[in-house]
């Protein structure tokens, strides 16, 4: 589930079977290091209530033109599950899904790159 972006033009990719590095606009494309450092706004926060709700952040993310997340992906018991956002919503997704044993979130973020909970 490696991430990768292009330098030149933007594109992202998340790898499904691995090989190559990818290649996009004639170069490598850049591996994203999934980010964690406790408390930080970027930081995915999972929350339980007859279904799973991520926020980003204990403190609501900027969701502007430029810089906002533009998707949540929450991984329950090796199923992923993800949610695309815009900039003017709001920086969380519910996932009506069942309780798992191993939950992880994920999020990408336009200016500041890929973050885990």
């Amino acid at each position: 589930m490696k991430v990768f972006k292009c330098n030149v033009c933007g594109s992202v990719v998340e790898v499904l079977h691995e090989g190559e590095r990818p290649f996009c606009c004639g170069q490598p494309m850049e591996e994203l290091t999934e980010q964690y450092k406790e408390g930080d706004k970027h930081v995915p926060v999972i929350e339980w209530n007859d279904g799973y709700l991520v926020k980003v952040g204990n403190v609501p993310h900027p969701m502007e033109e430029n810089h906002y997340i533009e998707w949540i992906e929450l991984i329950v018991d090796g199923v992923v599950h993800r949610k695309y956002l815009h900039p003017g919503d709001k920086p969380e997704a519910f996932f009506k899904v069942a309780k798992g044993t191993n939950v992880r979130a994920r999020e990408f973020c336009t200016l500041h790159g890929l973050w885990r909970s």
